[in-house]
């Protein structure tokens, strides 16, 4: 067995610790840690100063970062939210959306910016849940009609988008019919675990025994948890599907059975975001910054336009459909809906490595949407707040705070 080096861990969990904490001990600095993060590693990466690369410990936990994230993206979906008008209203925004991102992309591939316009518009079609969450919460508009509105659109958005990845763009060479065969087989697999979960869960003694383990060192919820993530990854990769996809589906399997948390098990949520958030996502935005290939980006001045077009075409293909919730919102609340909908980073920079991997999309492009995703992260959430700061809420269910415009530091990415 050849021996492992902890050295290039060592530094990229250094990134991890510095990040946040230089962003609050200068909290004038609207900043997301996830930036800093990605930034960093860039800088310190092949990319820029050399210092660091990716081996085998950096890219396992980066991979488990990336699993996590996920994750946690599918836990953060409220079901008893998507239903009635606001899922048709969502679910409609995005059908909008990746209709826009599909005749965006296909005029990029006309124009020579981008190779596989399908591919391009499944990114573009996506919205940073875990970002969005936050800033809503930081201004006091998760309840309102704003909030749940965005946040339901988002759900459906990540949820698509993991979903049109894994069946048309998965790494296994199989034809869409067989991947459909395969993306149903999973899906009839996690329904039947959800039901046997909840079954589970009706077990008088099975709760007992649940309750007195979850606080002591068996952290049983916890280690639970972890078995239902790295099962449905390994399930996904089984299949030949994407181990996002697997990820996300175990977030919202345990989103979906989890439904007596606030009463038995407040804190289980808190453990797993500190345990994702603590160690593991930090890696992956960190590696990911190591492998950016800034020298394709800065290659020349017709691929570096591309990032303003990214952002420009972000802002279009998920800003756009908000305008659906005009007659809900009004006109400057629809305005933020659109800027926090536009916000986009982890898919950008999940489903950018795949196609890398895949050569379906060149390192300018991967670089370009990266980019654009970073700046969407930057620009979008503060701007989305200045517009609430201007505009009551009609509905007068919450409205924005002063004093936080813009997500906060040690915030999920």
């Amino acid at each position: 067995m050849a021996e492992l080096a902890f050295t290039n861990l060592v530094v990229v969990v250094a990134v991890t610790f510095s990040a946040p904490l230089v962003l609050g001990l200068a909290p004038a600095v609207r900043l997301p840690a996830v930036v800093l993060e990605l930034v960093a590693g860039i800088a310190l990466g092949p990319a820029g100063f050399g210092l660091v690369e990716v081996d085998d410990p950096v890219r396992v936990l980066g991979l488990v970062g990336l699993a996590f994230l996920l994750f946690l993206a599918g836990l953060e979906i409220d079901f008893d939210r998507l239903r009635g008008r606001q899922l048709g209203l969502a679910g409609g925004g995005f059908a909008v959306s990746f209709a826009i991102a599909v005749a965006l992309s296909l005029a990029l591939a006309a124009g020579g910016q981008v190779d596989t316009p399908l591919l391009v518009a499944i990114i573009l079609a996506a919205t940073s849940l875990g970002v969005v969450v936050p800033v809503l919460k930081d201004a006091g508009e998760a309840g309102s009609s704003l909030g749940q509105l965005v946040i339901a659109a988002a759900s459906i958005a990540d949820f698509g988008a993991v979903i049109l990845l894994s069946l048309l763009f998965s790494r296994e060479a199989a034809s869409t019919t067989s991947k459909l065969i395969l993306l149903g087989g999973f899906a009839l697999t996690a329904l039947a675990l959800l039901v046997a979960l909840r079954g589970a869960g009706r077990s008088t003694r099975l709760s007992d025994a649940l309750l007195r383990l979850q606080d002591t060192t068996a952290q049983i919820r916890v280690r639970g948890a972890f078995l239902l993530l790295v099962g449905f990854v390994a399930l996904a990769e089984r299949l030949g599907l994407e181990v996002i996809l697997g990820a996300f589906l175990a977030g919202a399997v345990l989103s979906l059975v989890d439904q007596d948390r606030a009463m038995t098990h407040p804190q289980l949520r808190t453990k797993l975001e500190a345990a994702g958030f603590g160690m593991f996502i930090p890696v992956f935005f960190v590696s990911s910054g190591l492998q950016f290939d800034l020298d394709a980006l800065l290659g020349g001045a017709s691929t570096l336009a591309r990032v303003p077009l990214f952002l420009a075409a972000l802002l279009l293909v998920r800003g756009l459909p908000a305008l659906l919730y005009a007659g809900t919102l009004g006109r400057r609340r629809t305005l933020a809906a659109a800027l926090l909908q536009a916000t986009s980073l982890p898919f950008i920079v999940a489903a950018s490595m795949i196609g890398l991997e895949l050569g379906l999309i060149d390192a300018a492009t991967g670089a370009g949407l990266v980019a654009a995703g970073l700046l969407s992260v930057l620009l979008f959430p503060l701007a989305a707040l200045t517009v609430l700061r201007l505009a009551p809420d009609v509905t007068g269910e919450g409205s924005a705070s002063l004093t936080d415009i813009a997500p906060t530091s040690g915030g999920t990415p």
